[in-house]
């Protein structure tokens, strides 16, 4: 009996401990639940910007090359051998210095002989003339005499080309490059020299989608510069191809660079290009890193004050609002529809944030500028 008793009490004892534990289980449950249900994200920090109209002016980018306004590749025009080197790199030389010459001895041989037969054949000329209106001379002699006195002066001739052809002159002023001879080498016509350009003078060839040719004109202002954002040295189109490229849907333009803001500009570089467009008025534009591109389209978050139960009242929450977007310049973009003056929108740091979540304005530093100056 009295076992039977302990038993009952130990089974009563057992199912009192495991109905503990099993409340407690529930208990917690329900306690971390609440603890969660009542605790609130912490608010992320961004920075914004307040939408408001603004001029805009619209340009037409591209990708130029400089070249100088003259500039060749001298070579010599004859075999022979190099006499003197008469420049040295770099040096500006003006039109028809002599740059160098080869070896023409043997010329100069030719043209002591050439004018001698000229001096001979003129003398009998003058003989000849003289006997024909005395009578003691035909016309037939006259006539060879006359013919020889021409042959002597096309050898003549002939030798002192050969002899200007020995020389290698400036065909315009200009700043000449690196010797790529040497003194006492031989040389073969064709053989390039130096290069010589007209540093004085520079213009940018580029190339315009052909869909925006027709706000291209001639004298129009276009801006070049060596950075993007950088863009100070001026100049103006002189130039657009009638043709455009069938196969790139591109037009050839050609400008010259008025005044290069002090900077070196060496023909071959590379320049970014800027076409000026007239200024638009009340355009509503952005920086790039507001929108947000995605698979059902770009979106940017504006703050709004948020109106949730509980909420501060100076809280703010995001929102998601869909956009159009048209023209890109430099760090900004045009908002077609989705904006209105007066919207606060998120600038940078939207790849951690979601619609409804609470957020925090600090605009102490300015991401949109940050970005540029370390660019």
């Amino acid at each position: 009996m009295r076992k039977h008793v302990f038993g009952s009490l130990a089974a009563i004892l057992a199912l009192t401990v495991c109905a503990g534990l099993i409340w407690f289980n529930f208990f917690r449950q329900e306690m971390i639940g609440q603890f969660f249900a009542n605790q609130k994200p912490p608010s992320q920090v961004v920075s914004t910007i307040e939408v408001k109209p603004e001029t805009w002016t619209p340009g037409i980018a591209a990708i130029g090359t400089a070249r100088a306004a003259q500039g060749v590749q001298l070579a010599v025009q004859v075999n022979g051998i190099v006499k003197q080197i008469a420049f040295e790199a770099n040096e500006k030389v003006e039109k028809d210095q002599l740059l160098v010459q080869l070896d023409d001895a043997v010329e100069r041989a030719d043209l002591i002989d050439a004018e001698a037969a000229v001096k001979v054949a003129q003398a009998a000329e003058t003989r000849s003339r003289r006997l024909r209106k005395s009578g003691y001379d035909s016309e037939a002699a006259f006539d060879k005499v006359t013919a020889d006195l021409d042959a002597a002066l096309s050898k003549l001739a002939r030798t002192k080309a050969a002899i200007e052809l020995k020389s290698l002159e400036a065909p315009f002023a200009g700043t000449i490059g690196i010797p790529r001879i040497e003194t006492g080498e031989y040389v073969s016509a064709g053989t390039v020299v130096a290069t010589l350009q007209d540093l004085d003078h520079i213009t940018v060839d580029f190339s315009v989608p052909e869909q925006f040719i027709s706000q291209v004109s001639m004298d129009q202002p276009v801006r070049f510069g060596f950075v993007e954002d950088k863009l100070g040295i001026t100049g103006k189109i002189t130039g657009i191809d009638p043709r455009g490229d069938p196969q790139t849907r591109l037009v050839s333009v050609r400008a010259d660079i008025t005044d290069n803001g002090g900077s070196e500009i060496i023909p071959g570089r590379f320049l970014h290009v800027r076409i000026d467009l007239p200024a638009e008025p009340n355009v509503i534009t952005v920086p790039q890193t507001s929108v947000v591109t995605s698979l059902y389209g770009d979106y940017i978050y504006k703050v709004i004050p948020d109106d949730r139960e509980g909420a501060d009242a100076d809280a703010r929450m995001l929102r998601q609002a869909f956009v159009k977007t048209g023209r890109r310049e430099a760090r900004n973009i045009e908002i077609l529809d989705g904006l209105a003056e007066g919207d606060v929108i998120v600038t940078a740091g939207q790849n951690k944030l979601q619609p409804g979540a609470s957020v925090k304005v600090d605009n102490s530093v300015d991401i949109t500028k940050a970005t540029a100056t370390q660019q």
